[in-house]
């Protein structure tokens, strides 16, 4: 037995669909062969991936149909049987004996195993793509801060205090030490001139720090950029469009929120 004969069986074997005679040939091959076992592993690898599926989420409709039709035009029918007449005809004594019914059936449900074994595996891996990349899609069109919110919510030290504006409203600040994220929300923002922004602070000890500016339109989800370390305030000013132009804040702090 060649390499690509046992690998015929190796896929049977994966997908429990070896005659008995052919998992004894498969175990015998494999003792015979133990160089063999990396093909063994490939198989059962695949064989594991099917059985776990791609996810709770349904595939398409059409997927199946697909794959039954991709099966269905493949060639599955065993030799046809031998004319009665024709058995009974003498045969010329010169020629030559063609190899036994049982062998070609065998050697053809193997080449039907394998091929299904490699259909079925790349249709679930096509799926399973299909799936990954949904969901990177998915994953680009969600804004950079709603994900980090995200992450801190999932965070073990996720934590959240919440702010007041001096003019009224509340402004939620999450946060987690381990990933080093902080993100403020609020839709209670006082409106702003036009030529205005808010710029988000980390103040450490008396050193007031730049973390990012925002608009106040509609539901604010800002993350904070820069190094946070427990302990910081962040505080909210009101800037000129753009943010402070040196660096520093230019007015006193509309609201400013702990994190000790």
């Amino acid at each position: 037995m060649n390499e690509n004969e046992f690998a015929e069986l190796s896929a049977g074997h994966a997908l429990d669909a070896l005659s008995v005679e052919d998992e004894q040939a498969y175990q015998q091959a494999l003792a015979a062969h133990p160089e063999w076992a990396e093909l063994v592993d490939a198989d059962a690898h695949v064989a594991g991936f099917l059985a776990e599926g791609t996810g709770e989420e349904a595939p398409p409709i059409d997927v199946r149909a697909r794959l039954l039709a991709q099966i269905n035009a493949m060639p599955q029918r065993m030799p046809a049987p031998v004319d009665s007449a024709a058995e009974t005809a003498p045969e010329p004594e010169l020629a030559l004996a063609g190899p036994p019914t049982e062998a070609v059936q065998s050697v053809q449900r193997r080449n039907w195993t394998r091929g299904l074994f490699a259909l079925v595996a790349s249709a679930a891996l096509l799926v399973g793509i299909g799936w990954g990349v949904g969901s990177l899609v998915e994953q680009a069109r969600t804004p950079i801060s709603v994900q980090a919110l995200e992450q801190i919510q999932a965070a073990p030290d996720a934590q959240t205090v919440t702010g007041q504006f001096a003019e009224g409203g509340e402004a939620v600040l999450h946060w987690s030490a381990e990933l080093g994220k902080v993100v403020l929300t609020t839709d209670e923002a006082p409106k702003l001139a036009d030529d205005r922004t808010y710029e988000l602070w980390f103040v450490r000890g008396d050193k007031p720090i730049p973390a990012g500016t925002f608009d106040d339109s509609g539901e604010v989800t800002a993350l904070l950029d820069g190094s946070f370390q427990p302990g910081d305030v962040v505080a909210v000013t009101v800037e000129q469009a753009g943010g402070s132009p040196d660096g520093q804040p230019t007015t006193t702090p509309i609201i400013a929120i702990p994190t000790a």
